[in-house]
């Protein structure tokens, strides 16, 4: 009789491996964007997600894992949600979602703004948030060559990035969501007049 039972219990969990991982990242992410990295444990994570604290071990085996598998996902999260690289050329298309990406995902932001700021006491974190801002940049530097019909170089591109990116924490912080649209609408006009001087060359 127990048998049969021990075989349903795993072939459920197989059944549902994918989404019960996504579950148990977008559940890390928020137990870090309320208490920070240091508050982030198996137990916390199980908790938040409504789990066992076996569970979380098996998906992941180790607290690093979780962390740079939560990351990954943030960020891969906010590229998708941001408008960042809509793959248009049209100025007017960039970072369209942006403002709607944090009011609809302030613990995703939070969440990499705490791990920045971690990467600083800890070390070793730098080389997972290095790799992965890289295709936040790697993002831009595309969507800018298009737009602007030119290759771009690291310095515009970073530049224009680190503009969203304080956008995006001070409508977390601040919320002011009209700012944001406002800044970016003045944004898109310095990128509109860019285009315009490229194509006078």
């Amino acid at each position: 009789m127990t048998e049969p039972a021990g075989e349903r219990g795993p072939r459920k969990r197989v059944k549902n491996y994918g989404a019960g991982r996504e579950a148990l990242l977008e559940a890390a992410v928020r137990v870090v964007a309320r208490g920070g990295l240091r508050r982030l444990t198996y137990r916390a994570v199980a908790e938040e997600a409504g789990v066992t604290h076996g569970l979380v071990v098996h998906h992941f085996g180790s607290r690093d894992a979780l962390i740079e598998e939560a990351l990954a996902h943030a960020v891969r999260s906010s590229l998708s949600s941001s408008t960042l690289e809509p793959g248009t050329g049209k100025v007017a298309d960039f970072s369209a979602g942006l403002a709607d990406m944090v009011e609809s995902g302030p613990e995703l932001q939070a969440f990499q703004y705490e791990l920045l700021l971690e990467a600083r006491r800890r070390a070793e974190l730098l080389p997972h948030l290095r790799g992965l801002y890289e295709e936040y940049f790697d993002a831009t530097r595309r969507e800018l060559s298009q737009m602007l019909a030119r290759p771009v170089g690291r310095g515009l591109s970073r530049l224009v990035f680190a503009a969203l990116e304080g956008l995006v924490l001070h409508q977390l912080v601040f919320g002011e969501r009209e700012v944001t649209e406002e800044a970016l609408a003045e944004l898109r006009a310095l990128l509109e007049g860019l285009a315009e001087g490229t194509d006078g060359v």
